[in-house]
C-alpha cells in the first residue's frame, strides 16, 4: 500500500472512514435525520482530517453536538426530507455552519 500515488491513497481513505461511519448498532438504525447528517458532512469533506480509527467517535459527539446545540437543524432535515430538491439551500448552509463550529470545538486530527 505504501506505492499507491497519493490520489488513490486518499480515494481508499475516504472509504475505509465511509465504511466506518455507515456502521450502526444491530436492530438500533439511526434516525433519518442523523444520517443524512453525517453523510453530509462526510460528502464536504469534513472527514479528511479525522484518522479512520476515530471516526466513530467523530460521529457520535458530532451527532450529540447537533441533538444538544443545533436541534432545529435536525427537525429542518426531517421536515423536509420528502422535498424533491433535498437538501435546500438553506438546509444546506445550516449543515455547513454546525459543521464549521463543531470543527472549532472539537478535536480529531
Amino acid at each position: 500500500a505504501s506505492d499507491l500515488d497519493p490520489t488513490t491513497r486518499a480515494q481508499l481513505d475516504r472509504g475505509a472512514r465511509l465504511q466506518e461511519l455507515l456502521k450502526q448498532a444491530q436492530y438500533r438504525p439511526l434516525p433519518v435525520e442523523d444520517q443524512v447528517a453525517v453523510l453530509y458532512a462526510a460528502n464536504a469533506g469534513a472527514l479528511e482530517d479525522v484518522p479512520v480509527r476515530r471516526v466513530v467517535d467523530w460521529k457520535t459527539d458530532y451527532l450529540q453536538f447537533l441533538h444538544t446545540v443545533h436541534p432545529e437543524v435536525l427537525k429542518s432535515i426531517y421536515d423536509n426530507r420528502l422535498d424533491r430538491k433535498f437538501p435546500s439551500p438553506d438546509v444546506k448552509a445550516a449543515l455547513d455552519a454546525t459543521l464549521k463550529e463543531f470543527k472549532q470545538t472539537s478535536n480529531y486530527t
